[in-house]
Order: C-alpha cells, then sequence, then structure tokens
C-alpha cells in the first residue's frame, strides 16, 4: 500500500520530468541552430538528433520512441522502438521530432522547432512514419465540431457558427503542396482564408490554440503521422479538438501499420485515442516565428525559447533561458 509520502514523491519526479525535457529540446535546438541558412538539410537535421538522443539518454527513465525520425532499418535516427533513458525509473512512452521544419532551418526561414513529448508508457498511438489526414481547433468549442470527413465548407461553417462570426471571418492553416489544390479552393469558396505554410505542421496544429494570437483558427490537410501525434499532445495539454487518420494507400504500408497493432487501416483517430494518458510536450525555437523565437548567439550567452506543456494539469509555461558557455559548461 502506497503512503502519501510516496505518492506525493511520484507527483514530484512527474514534475522534475516536466522541466528535465526542455533540456532535450533546447539541445537539439542549438544544435540545429549552429546550421541555420547553410543550406544542408540532413546535417542540420542529423545535429539536431544527435543532440536530443544524447540528452535523452541522460533522463532517469526507462523510455521506448513510439513517434520518432524513422523505423529501425533508418538509424542513426532516433527509430521507432529504439530505447532511450537510463533504463531506470518511469516507463514512457515517446515522440519526437528533432528538427521540425529542416528546409526552414537550412534557409534559415520562420518556424524550424526541436519537439518531443513524453507520456506513460502504452499511451501514445505507435503509428508508422507515414501520411496523416488532419483537422485541428483550439479549445472551447463543443464536443466533436468539426469531422475529418465532412467536406470543408461544412466544417468551416460550423466553426463560424460557433464562433458567432460569418466564414468570411475564418482563417484555415494549409501546408502548401499540390495535393491541397482542391482543400484550398474549397475553402477559399466559402469565403473563408487560406494562410498556407511551407513546413512544420506540428507547431501550425498548435496555432489553432490560441487564434486570437495566431489568427489561426483551424488546421486542415495532409501531413506527417508523426508531427499528427506530436501535435495531438499538444493539444491535448490545452484542450484543442483533433481527427486523424493514416494515409495507408500501399500494401506495404498498411503492413507496417499493422506490425504496429493498427487493425483498422481506416480509422479515424480522435486526441484521447492517440494520447491516452498523461503527456508532457516541449518545443524550442530553431528560427524565429509565430510560436517561439529562435535561438540567440550572444558571445558567450545562448538565448534558447521553449513551450512546455503538460496534460494532467494544463499547465503552459514559456521558458526563456540563457545558458552560459563557461569553460565548465558548453551547450553543444
Amino acid at each position: 500500500m502506497s503512503s502519501p509520502y510516496n505518492e506525493e514523491a511520484k507527483h514530484v519526479l512527474d514534475r522534475i520530468l516536466s522541466i528535465e525535457i526542455v533540456r532535450v529540446t533546447e539541445r537539439a535546438a542549438v544544435a540545429a541552430a549552429r546550421l541555420r541558412g547553410l543550406g544542408s538539410e540532413k546535417e542540420a537535421d542529423q545535429a539536431a538528433v544527435d543532440a536530443m538522443r544524447r540528452e535523452l539518454g541522460k533522463l532517469t527513465i526507462d523510455g521506448t520512441v513510439v513517434i520518432g525520425e524513422g523505423e529501425r532499418d533508418e538509424a542513426p535516427m532516433l527509430f521507432i522502438g529504439e530505447n532511450v533513458g537510463t533504463g531506470r525509473g518511469s516507463k514512457v512512452d515517446i515522440a519526437v521530432d528533432p528538427l521540425e521544419g529542416t528546409t526552414l532551418c537550412a534557409k534559415n526561414m520562420p518556424g524550424a522547432i526541436a519537439t518531443m513529448a513524453m507520456a506513460e508508457s502504452g499511451t501514445l498511438l505507435n503509428a508508422p512514419d507515414v501520411y496523416m489526414e488532419k483537422i485541428a481547433i483550439g479549445p472551447g468549442y463543443p464536443k466533436e465540431l468539426v469531422d475529418l470527413d465532412e467536406p470543408p465548407a461544412e466544417n468551416i461553417a460550423r466553426l463560424a457558427k460557433a464562433k458567432g462570426v460569418r466564414p468570411e471571418n475564418i482563417t484555415a492553416l494549409v501546408l502548401d503542396r499540390p495535393r491541397h489544390a482542391d482543400l484550398i479552393a474549397a475553402v477559399r469558396k466559402t469565403g473563408a482564408a487560406v494562410a498556407l505554410i511551407t513546413d512544420g505542421d506540428v507547431a501550425g496544429v498548435i496555432h489553432t490554440s490560441d487564434p486570437d494570437s495566431t489568427g489561426i483558427d483551424i488546421y486542415m490537410g495532409i501531413g506527417g503521422a508523426p508531427e499528427g501525434v506530436l501535435a495531438a499532445a499538444a493539444l491535448a495539454c490545452v484542450g484543442g479538438q483533433m481527427q486523424c487518420r493514416l494515409v495507408l494507400d500501399t500494401e506495404e504500408k498498411r503492413q507496417r501499420a499493422a506490425k504496429m497493432g493498427i487493425k483498422d487501416p481506416r480509422k479515424k483517430y480522435s486526441i484521447p485515442e492517440m494520447v491516452k494518458g498523461d503527456c508532457v510536450f516541449a518545443a524550442t525555437g530553431v528560427t524565429d516565428g509565430n510560436l517561439l523565437r529562435g535561438v540567440k548567439f550572444r558571445g558567450n550567452i545562448i538565448e534558447t525559447e521553449t513551450i512546455v506543456m503538460r496534460s494532467v494539469t494544463g499547465t503552459v509555461r514559456r521558458i526563456n533561458a540563457q545558458h552560459r558557455q563557461l569553460e565548465k559548461f558548453r551547450l553543444k
């Protein structure tokens, strides 16, 4: 029988971990930021991966990567199924995107971030690295207000009615891809505006959580499945809504998904089905963007900005840190 003291100790450990993962995304962001604007996506991504793997290895956790940069045969990326941490401590699921927006970083464009989520073991959707259909809105709306299977016009109309505005006052965020031509046309036909992004749909989904600040009311379209689960973890912390479906359009993809426990290839996932337990989400800016400021190098000081959220408490923290590159401590 656990004592009140042990229960309190467990909660303290949880709070410690929610801060510890900030260091993981900070290190990845700084490593990638050193390569901003140099035109090498692979080198920047690898630097972020190496830094994130190194810091994850220091955490007192028994972690398994369930959402990663690739699958086991694609190492040295943080691959799905990789064990991280010291092997001691809580068993947890890990979802990572060490550098979301590799092109953004390589070209020194806005919006590149380093991000990860940590959750209780067995509670994050274990999905293959494939495409995923997505629709997301922020908190404060009736349940199941929008639906992945409804046409864009219906979802825009429902959202506008719930907000008490006309469709012309709604802005949808969509990845700028040829596959979205029909979606973009359908949204614009309603009178709603479309904001296009070239990369970074984790940050894009998070933008829906604060439309008054970001100007984004809804996210729609097809992006990566790893980014979808990470975004769901973030929205789980602030109460938003999201529906997703894996795009398993080949037999090879369906077989990969089946090996990970996906029984219904056409299943529509809500946030509680992708993030079933307590989770912590963190993201650190690599380049300046609407969500976070990028890494700043000022003499022997490195400045970072990180957002960290926890679902069980609904807490959202912004951490502005200064890392001094002293002889005994150099942030690599």
